[in-house]
């Protein structure tokens, strides 16, 4: 796998801690949202770097799977947080964005691996 999609996982892990430490300074639901939202954000950075260790290429799969579930769960929470009026869509449009993008590379890897042999 290339770096890139680890440069690009752990750069969208800062991007979102930054953004649940903003979230974590409002009061009420926005505190708990930020904890989903901290939890599956990051989360898709760490399957990536634990699939560079995978013992085999089901093991590769597997963790690719989990991270690409958490980037579309990260996808979710940035759309609620958007439709709550908790924050305003300009603030966070880059980081939908970069979920998307996330969501499709990671997608693409998974296909390519099981393609091959």
């Amino acid at each position: 796998m290339k770096k890139d999609i680890l440069d690009r996982t752990f750069t969208f892990s800062v991007r979102i801690v930054k953004l649940c430490q903003f979230l974590d300074d409002k009061p009420g639901v926005a505190r708990t949202l930020a904890q989903q939202l901290l939890r599956s954000g990051t989360s898709i950075g760490a399957n990536v770097e634990e699939a560079q260790a995978a013992q085999s290429k089901a093991d590769f799969i597997s963790k690719l799977m989990i991270a690409l579930k958490e980037s579309r769960e990260t996808r979710y929470w940035l759309r609620l947080l958007i439709a709550s009026e908790i924050v305003p869509q300009e603030r966070i449009s880059q980081l939908q964005t970069k979920a998307e993008e996330l969501t499709k590379i990671l997608g693409a890897i998974i296909i390519s691996t099981k393609g091959t042999t």
